[in-house]
C-alpha cells in the first residue's frame, strides 16, 4: 500500500535533517508540513526528496496533521503515518506500525513506549509519571484503555483518514484523535515502538504544566 510518512515541523532545525533523512533510508515517502516556523526549515532540507508543505503562520501541531492528512488523500496515499520531527520515534519502526494496516486488521495502529520493558526503563520517571497520569485522562475523554498516552507515533489507513477531522489545531488533539476513533467505531489496535530521549527532545517534551493545562481545557470544552 502507498504510504506517507508526515512529520509536523515547528522550529526544529537542529534535528529535522536527521529525522527525514533516516526515514528516506527506511523507503519511506515523507511529507514535511512545516507549520510556520520562523527557521529556514526548507534551506536545511535542500536536496532531499520531499514533499513539502508550509503554514504561513504557526497553526499548531493539530494542524499540521490535518494538512498532512488532506494532502495524503489527494495524492491518492492508503495509509499515512504520524512521526514527529525531534528525532524521538525510529524509523525502523514504522514497519511494525503499518503492518496491522497493511494485512488489513485495523484501521489505525497507536504507537505504545510500553508494550516493551526493554523501552519503558528508558522514559524518565517524570515523564513515566505524566504519561500514567494521561492514560486516565484519555479513558475519561474517550473510553479507550491504552498501554500510552500522547504518543505521537500513528497509522492510519484511507477510511480513518477520510474520517477523522483535526479542529483541536494545538492542544487537545492527540484526545481528539482518539475521541473520534470511538465515535466512528475504527478499529484499531497498539504496538510497541521506542522512544529515544535525548537531551533536546526532554527540553521539547510536554511538561506538567501544561498536560494540567490541557485537562483543564478539555473539562471545559467536554461535549
Amino acid at each position: 500500500m502507498k504510504t506517507l510518512v508526515i512529520i509536523p515541523c515547528y522550529n526544529e532545525m537542529v534535528v529535522i535533517r536527521q529525522t527525514v533523512t533516516q526515514v528516506l533510508d527506511a523507503g519511506y515517502e515523507v511529507a514535511v508540513i512545516d507549520d510556520g516556523s520562523d527557521e529556514n526549515i526548507l534551506q536545511q532540507l535542500e536536496g532531499l526528496p520531499i514533499h513539502y508543505l508550509r503554514h504561513d503562520v504557526n497553526l499548531g501541531q493539530g494542524a499540521a496533521l490535518q494538512t498532512g492528512m488532506e494532502y495524503a488523500l489527494a495524492q491518492g496515499v492508503e495509509i499515512v503515518v504520524h512521526f514527529d520531527a525531534d528525532g524521538q520515534h525510529q524509523a525502523e519502526d514504522i514497519s511494525i506500525m503499518i503492518e496491522p494496516i497493511d494485512t488489513g486488521q485495523v484501521d489505525v495502529v497507536l504507537g505504545s513506549r510500553f508494550m516493551n520493558s526493554n523501552h519503558a526503563k528508558s522514559i524518565p520517571f517524570n515523564r513515566k509519571l505524566l504519561l500514567q497520569m494521561a492514560r486516565y485522562t484519555n479513558l475519561l475523554f474517550t473510553g479507550l484503555w491504552l498501554t500510552d498516552a500522547h504518543n505521537g507515533f500513528r497509522a492510519l489507513n484511507r477510511k480513518a483518514m477520510q474520517t477523522i477531522r483535526i479542529t483541536e489545531n494545538g492542544m487537545g488533539h492527540a484526545i481528539e484523535i482518539l475521541q473520534q476513533i470511538k465515535t466512528h467505531k475504527l478499529t484499531y489496535c497498539e504496538r510497541p515502538t521506542q522512544v529515544v530521549y535525548t537531551e533536546y527532545s526532554k527540553k521539547k517534551g510536554q511538561s506538567l504544566w501544561n498536560a494540567v493545562n490541557i485537562f483543564i481545557y478539555l473539562v471545559l470544552n467536554r461535549k
